[in-house]
Parts: structure tokens; C-alpha cells; sequence
């Protein structure tokens, strides 16, 4: 089955994977506070304005350090606005409605995570159809496709290098690359697995 791009999240961890039909050559690098999807050196150039973006954040907010990721450019915002004071659940809403969906030509979802310093963990879609932010306490899913609402899912990885590969891993077609966090009591530790193109 393909369920497109999709973040896990729980209390404790979180991953998001790019799966795609369209635009397979692409990695994951690691720079500053962020995590950067991007074409991979032997990608044809495209300008598709949906294939490059900083898929997680890790920012110090006045409640402490918390992280964000997405499938889009959406996830700089979400930082920002939580860096600015901005409860998870006000930041993810007014940005992913200020968004909205992708406008391509599937209507994509965009699909965000947040886990806070005391493992409150939020997760949101904006759809066509609708708006979702729903607080989490069990590992949950959301996908651009078919699995478009959070809904729990089966999760075992508490290291974040773990939660990258088991994305990667995950039953679902066409992936391509994955990264993992982990809350932990020195912080938000993320790894980055880029499968073949590691």
C-alpha cells in the first residue's frame, strides 16, 4: 500500500518518512537545528516547489526545548511560532490552516508533529476536507494518503536511530528516506537514515 509521506509520534519519540513515486532521489543532511530533505547529488532537476524543506526542528521555547516535524515547508513556522510562546496545538492550527493542503495535483496533505521538553505530543493534518491537531499518549499516525487522520499505530523503537529505520523499514511502498527523535532526559536526540543513498 502506498500511503505517500508520513509522521509517528508518541510521549516519548517520533519519525517521519518520505516514501514517493515521483521524486525517489532525495536525502536527508543534518544542518544546524534542522533536518533538510533535498534532491541527492545525481537527481534531475526539478522545480517543484514540494521535493527540498527542513522536515524537523529542534527550538528552545519558554516552556523548554521542543521539537517539530512535517512533510513541508510548514515545519519552519510551526519552529517559529513555538519559539515565540506559542502553545503546540495554537502553532500547528494556525499554520496549518494559514497553509493549507498542497496545491498539486493530488490535493496532498500536510501532515506535522510536536513533542515537547515534558513529552506532550501533538499531531496534525490539514486536509481538503479538514483541519486535525489531536494530542497524543499512544504511538499515532498520520499519512498524506489513505491514512489521511491520526490514528494509533503499532510502534516499538525508543532511540531515535531506531525510529528512523524502522520508518524506512515500514511496510508501506516506495520509501526513501527517514528520520527519528527521541526525547531524552539530556534533550531531543534525531538520527537520520537514508537507506541506499547513506
Amino acid at each position: 500500500m502506498y500511503v505517500g509521506r508520513f509522521v509517528v509520534v508518541g510521549p516519548d519519540f517520533g519519525a517521519y518518512r518520505v516514501s514517493s513515486r515521483s521524486f525517489p532521489n532525495r536525502q536527508i543532511t543534518a544542518r544546524d537545528d534542522a533536518l533538510t530533505v533535498g534532491p541527492t547529488p545525481d537527481a534531475p532537476e526539478t522545480d517543484n516547489p514540494y521535493v527540498a524543506y527542513n522536515c524537523l526542528r529542534t527550538v528552545q521555547t519558554p516552556a523548554g526545548e521542543t521539537v517539530a516535524f512535517g512533510n513541508g515547508s510548514h515545519v519552519d513556522p510551526i519552529a517559529e511560532k513555538l519559539e515565540l510562546g506559542y502553545p503546540a496545538r495554537d502553532a500547528l492550527a494556525n499554520t496549518l490552516l494559514a497553509l493549507d493542503f498542497e496545491k498539486d495535483a493530488y490535493d496532498t496533505p500536510r501532515i506535522a508533529a510536536t513533542i515537547d521538553a515534558d513529552g506532550t505530543a501533538m499531531i496534525g493534518t490539514v486536509r481538503r476536507d479538514a483541519l486535525i491537531v489531536d494530542t497524543v499518549d499512544e504511538p499515532t499516525m498520520v499519512a498524506t494518503y489513505e491514512t489521511d487522520s491520526p490514528e494509533p499505530y503499532e510502534w516499538g523503537p525508543e532511540h531515535a536511530e531506531d525510529a528512523a529505520t524502522t520508518a524506512l523499514e515500514a511496510s508501506f511502498e516506495h520509501p526513501v528516506c527517514a528520520v527519528g527523535v527521541a526525547r531524552t532526559a539530556d534533550g531531543f536526540v534525531t538520527a537520520i537514515d537514508n537507506g541506499d543513498a547513506s
